[in-house]
């Protein structure tokens, strides 16, 4: 997704290997719920989990937060206060009423090889868990943390993008039958209206038919691309890395 949204900001970031963009403090929000919930499903009690989440986001160093607007001191001061707030207040959310799984792997990196696809994929799973009513089969779960739920549910593009590279990644790695990708965003801020903070969207690998085409005619096209490019372009309209890809490509650096 990188690749398709910035070229020259996936080259700077995939293969020159720097990673020096800022990220947003939302993000690192998510970074740090992410954390919490790994200890939290690994058997820490919950209250554990949450303190090293938060510790966590408190080592992040200023340099690594874009700040924005916020450039004195005490302003970046009140903008990590906020987030902290905004971490403690989204994984309690999240850990009110846990969903239960029975887990077989947490951040599970996995690395496979798909026929007539040249370079190998990689992904991350956050859990790996039995499937339920699938005897000897497993799902994947992913933890969102977001300021609005999806509109297009599990519909989304991006959903449909990350599920297959972890079906493929997961089968590599058990060697069993992938079931189901099952994301669950948490909403970060308050429901006005009293409605659930957490919303799960399910995508079934057993209903998927053109997608496993589209995906495989994706990688393919994406594949041949970045073999035989010769330059990389920016793209300044990135609402991420454009500004900094714009600059890098001012330079003639990529």
């Amino acid at each position: 997704m990188s690749y398709l949204r910035n070229p020259l900001a996936w080259y700077k970031r995939y293969v020159e290997r720097v990673y020096d963009m800022p990220s947003t403090p939302s993000s690192f929000v998510g970074r740090a719920g992410h954390h919490a919930l790994e200890h939290f499903y690994s058997g820490i009690p919950k209250d554990d989990a949450i303190a090293l989440g938060l510790a966590s986001l408190k080592r992040v160093s200023d340099f690594e937060i874009d700040f924005g607007k916020a450039e004195s001191v005490r302003a970046k001061k009140e903008k990590r206060k906020a987030m902290e707030a905004d971490y403690l207040r989204a994984i309690g959310y999240y850990l009110a009423r846990p969903p239960k799984y029975r887990v077989l792997g947490i951040e599970t990196v996995a690395v496979a090889k798909i026929e007539g696809v040249p370079i190998p994929i990689k992904a991350i799973s956050d859990l790996v868990v039995e499937s339920k009513g699938n005897p000897g089969a497993v799902d994947i779960v992913d933890h969102k943390f977001v300021n609005a739920f999806s509109s297009e549910g599990a519909g989304k593009p991006l959903f449909l993008i990350q599920a297959l590279f972890n079906y493929y990644t997961i089968t590599a790695e058990y060697g069993k039958p992938v079931k189901r990708f099952i994301l669950q965003e948490c909403r970060k801020t308050k429901n006005k209206d009293g409605s659930p903070q957490m919303r799960k969207y399910v995508l079934t690998f057993d209903d998927f038919r053109d997608e496993f085409d589209v995906f495989h005619r994706l990688l393919q096209d994406a594949s041949k691309e970045i073999m035989t490019r010769k330059s990389f372009l920016p793209n300044p309209s990135d609402m991420f890395d454009g500004k900094n890809s714009f600059d890098i490509y001012t330079m003639n650096l990529g």
